[in-house]
């Protein structure tokens, strides 16, 4: 399916200006946001502004940009569907064939020696995490880039055929969801430092590890693990500590599906006494 109309919204501007003029070149419309769209029109590409294709503003000091149907819906209706193509025409929905999209620095900003609550918070990316998902979730039909080592790959296939092959298309979409995975996991441990008293949040130090005390596990027949195992889950059986009998000193520790960073204090506590009775 060819590619007709792109948004462009990156965060990390390395190499995209080269990429949206292989794209201009083909005569792949552009739309684009803030310092993207910039940066763009300065490098000669001609640019839509996001605003002017949805009718609607960017708001809110930057924090709405592309969250609108037009955008969503331009990426997730199905192309081979009747009933979706019937809604997208009675609704004035063009479609967005490709996406290219890298998010706010999240973890450079966690990672900073002093920042704030409000510093961190307003580094978590929302339009950019939804752009790449909607437009991944529709892989069958959309192009989503969230990696600048994908621009020569992607402009080649276009250049040579004007769309993207559908294994490409899976492929990066796969990506995409690795990537917005661990960002939601970055904002979730980070998220971890904070606390909320008479009205105000607070930043606190970064924990080095959860606080778990080794009360909190238990053995069972196959090793010890986490007393509380999620509701309906199997738990945690196959996750092994024990002494090699042949020799002693070794102690092994195993697990296909082990207790993980959550349990990782107490069961250092564990192997420790383990290793001071071998010692004595």
């Amino acid at each position: 399916m060819a590619v007709e109309r792109a948004l462009i919204s990156v965060f990390d501007k390395t190499g995209i200006a080269e990429f949206a003029k292989r794209l201009a070149a083909l005569r792949i419309e552009i739309l684009s946001t803030g310092g993207t769209a910039k940066l763009l029109r300065d490098a000669g590409v001609a640019v839509r502004d996001v605003a002017e294709f949805t009718g609607w503003p960017e708001m809110l000091g930057g924090r709405v940009k592309t969250l609108h149907p037009k955008v969503h819906a331009g990426l997730l209706f199905r192309r081979n569907h009747a009933e979706d193509k019937k809604e997208a025409g009675e609704h004035g929905i063009a479609p967005i064939d490709l996406v290219a999209v890298n998010l706010y620095p999240f973890e450079a900003t966690a990672a900073k020696a002093s920042f704030s609550a409000e510093e961190l918070i307003e580094n978590i990316d929302i339009g950019g995490p939804a752009l790449l998902r909607s437009a991944a979730k529709n892989f069958a039909s959309v192009t989503v880039v969230t990696d600048s080592q994908d621009y020569e790959r992607v402009a080649a296939e276009l250049e040579s055929s004007r769309e993207t092959s559908l294994v490409t298309r899976l492929e990066l979409a796969r990506k995409v969801y690795a990537t917005t995975s661990r960002y939601d996991g970055m904002i979730t441990m980070e998220l971890e430092r904070l606390s909320a008293a008479a009205g105000r949040v607070e930043l606190g130090a970064k924990p080095l590890l959860p606080e778990v005390e080794e009360s909190d596990l238990q053995l069972g027949y196959s090793g010890l693990r986490p007393k509380l195992v999620p509701p309906g889950g199997k738990g945690y059986a196959d996750f092994v500590i024990t002494r090699d009998p042949a020799v002693p000193q070794a102690i092994h520790l195993v697990g296909m599906e082990s207790p993980g960073l959550t349990a990782a204090p107490a069961i250092a506590a564990h192997v420790a006494k383990m290793v001071e009775e071998t010692m004595d």
